[in-house]
């Protein structure tokens, strides 16, 4: 088990390099690479960051928002060959920083019309994209997404009985947003869980660094314990979470030893 950062946590702050190079001067000695737009979807992107990245391990790689990855599962064909080839560049990037996994938002539901997953064909072009980032040693971690296909809870056990190799990311800001328990969502994915991305709330609904709200983190980390988790426990926040660099780094300190004490 590790405690690190993603780099989106300094997102429009620093640039990817800078960020990756402030985590490693830093001594935080884990990251997510957030690639921020399409150049960073490069393998001279990709070896930049192999250099500045040093001693930090690259747990995963996550991509911006909607940029390609909805568009893998569109029924246009040119749209999802031009996304599929995007994702092939995205993964040779992700290869040459060392990334073992990719944290995927997946397809997207914007509209609030009524909306039936066709489980057979996603399971199919799900399966192409866990096959496109084994070919680059990466594995796929499908993450629960407020506005994406996993905003409620049995979707990963579908796609988990169609597929092989999918894992899963956790993220506790977008259950919020869901409207559902982390736990749920925990308890659905339980061991395929790799990685967990961490955030806070305030009393008055306002986004925190971790341990600077309500959420209880000693039951989080407890509850991860008992279904097995060995992952990476990363801090994604937004820059209006917190003022001070010096912030993020203590509690990156801060999660490290209370993860300390329970797995």
């Amino acid at each position: 088990m590790k405690v690190g950062i993603s780099t989106a946590s300094l997102f429009n702050r620093k640039p990817t390099e800078d960020a990756l190079a402030f985590l490693r001067e830093n001594k935080v000695s884990c990251a997510e690479v957030f690639l921020e737009s399409y150049c960073e979807y490069s393998n001279e992107f990709g070896s930049l960051l192999s250099k500045v990245k040093g001693d930090v391990d690259v747990h995963s790689v996550h991509v911006l928002t909607t940029q390609f990855e909805p568009q893998l599962y569109s029924i246009n064909q040119r749209a999802q060959n031009d996304s599929f080839k995007l994702l092939d560049m995205a993964m040779s990037s992700a290869e040459l920083i060392g990334a073992k996994y990719y944290t995927f938002h997946g397809g997207a539901r914007f509209k609030k019309t009524p909306f039936k997953i066709d489980f057979e064909r996603v399971g199919a072009i799900t399966q192409k994209v866990i096959d496109c980032a084994k070919k680059h040693g990466i594995t796929l971690a499908y993450e629960n997404v407020h506005w994406g296909y996993y905003n409620y809870i049995g979707f990963f056990k579908e796609l988990k009985k169609r597929t092989v190799g999918l894992k899963g990311t956790l993220d506790i800001k977008q259950a919020r947003q869901s409207g559902i328990s982390y736990i749920d969502y925990l308890n659905e994915m339980q061991g395929d869980i790799v990685t967990v991305h961490l955030s806070d709330i305030d009393s008055n609904g306002k986004m925190r660094l971790p341990l600077k709200g309500i959420t209880d983190f000693n039951e989080l980390f407890l509850r991860l314990n008992d279904v097995g988790f060995d992952g990476a426990l990363l801090i994604e926040a937004y820059t209006s979470d917190y003022d001070s660099l010096q912030e993020l780094l203590e509690c990156r300190d801060n999660l490290d030893n209370l993860a300390s004490k329970i797995f």
